[in-house]
């Protein structure tokens, strides 16, 4: 197969890098995470001024289309380590407007997304779901042409600053039941919504979604919704492992450049045969993580299908596996310093290492494989 890129990929690719490096040092990054919104607004401004906030969107409305075009630009927000919430407002937020709303709720919303304009937050997860989009205990009540939600949703990326937020809710059905799940546009500013923000391990911020008869704007039919809802968050996973795949090849050359540079015993430590076979197998590594993000963008925006499904777990799988080997033999080789605040390769570690507590860990994702592979 031919992985080369094309012309105006490889244009995309390298206008997204260019304003990674030039406008997101790593010196600035705590003081982007310790600002009022958790990030830099001038940064996500770029962002849409240079169309990168309309890639994941349908052309439709203005976007690209994902697939390929997405991956690009995450993996260079990957590699800077940026704390912009583009994975789940623009792929995840856009994606279920996209496919859920009204013709009337798609011209209000994703424009706005698409232009930067506004920032949107995902609440699916809650204290007990544990990965699972079907066990939902918030509640969703009919109230004229609106519904009214009570309930608390958890870890809910960039929700302290978002714009809106779409919250998966009950509307009949027990708590796990299938069935009788509907999504809903909560304005967060309304009274009857509480965010108790906090900082994640990695950097970005994130809040606890408290709902007490909060008004909230049906997408799509309320008690439909779950087909879509794992459907997006498919093109969430395979964003994920873009972005991923940035910080995996960032930590390999920060590791590369480093054996190359220390000195012990007056030569460089990776002339050490055990060092250099630690580095090869992180290469390793990194090509298979590499080879799934490529196919997990290559089917991200296919029909939906057991066979998506289960290359979009395989793809979380081996990301995610990589990932935490990677972090774990940077540390191991760097020493003290790979563990230093100060030191770039100690946040890529972090973020490496949290990826498998979003959108399901490795664990969750072997299950869904072997259980689809029953399927196939």
């Amino acid at each position: 197969m031919d992985f080369k890129l094309s012309e105006e990929q490889q244009m995309l690719q390298d206008t997204a890098a260019r304003l990674v490096r030039d406008a997101y040092p790593f010196d600035k990054r705590e003081g982007f995470s310790q600002s009022e919104r958790g990030y830099s607004v001038e940064f996500w401004r770029q962002l849409g001024e240079l169309g990168l906030t309309s890639v994941s969107l349908p052309e439709s409305h203005g976007g690209f289309g994902g697939g390929v075009e997405s991956m690009l630009v995450l993996t260079e927000l990957g590699r800077g380590l940026c704390l912009e919430p583009y994975l789940q407002s623009v792929v995840h937020a856009g994606g279920l407007i996209a496919q859920l709303g009204s013709e009337a709720q798609k011209e209000h919303w994703l424009p706005r997304i698409a232009s930067a304009e506004a920032q949107l937050a995902v609440a699916l997860e809650e204290p007990q779901s544990h990965y699972q989009l079907h066990d939902v205990q918030t509640r969703a009540e009919q109230a004229g042409d609106s519904w009214k939600l009570s309930g608390r949703k958890a870890v809910v990326i960039g929700g302290q600053s978002a714009t809106a937020i779409l919250v998966s809710a009950r509307v009949s059905g027990n708590a796990r039941d299938e069935a009788g799940i509907g999504l809903f546009l909560v304005d967060p500013q309304q009274a009857g919504v509480t965010r108790r923000e906090y900082p994640t391990v990695d950097g970005q911020r994130a809040c606890e979604l408290f709902l007490d008869g909060a008004i909230g704007e049906a997408l799509g039919t309320p008690g439909d919704a779950l087909t879509a809802l794992r459907y997006q968050q498919g093109r969430a996973i395979a964003g994920q492992c873009a972005e991923a795949l940035g910080s995996l090849q960032e930590a390999c050359t920060l590791t590369l450049d480093y054996l190359k540079t220390r000195k012990q015993f007056g030569i460089p430590i990776g002339k050490f045969q055990v060092l250099q076979h630690r580095m090869v197998d992180m290469r390793s590594e990194l090509e298979q993580a590499t080879s799934m993000a490529i196919l997990a963008a290559c089917v991200a925006d296919q029909p939906d299908s057991a066979e998506r499904s289960r290359t979009l777990a395989a793809a979380k799988f081996i990301v995610t596996r990589a990932a935490r080997y990677v972090a774990e033999q940077a540390i191991q080789l760097h020493g003290g310093i790979g563990m230093t605040w100060e030191y770039v390769l100690a946040h890529h570690a972090k973020r490496l290492v949290m990826l498998s507590h979003q959108l399901g860990d490795d664990d969750h994702h072997l299950k869904v494989y072997a259980g689809l592979m029953e399927v196939a």
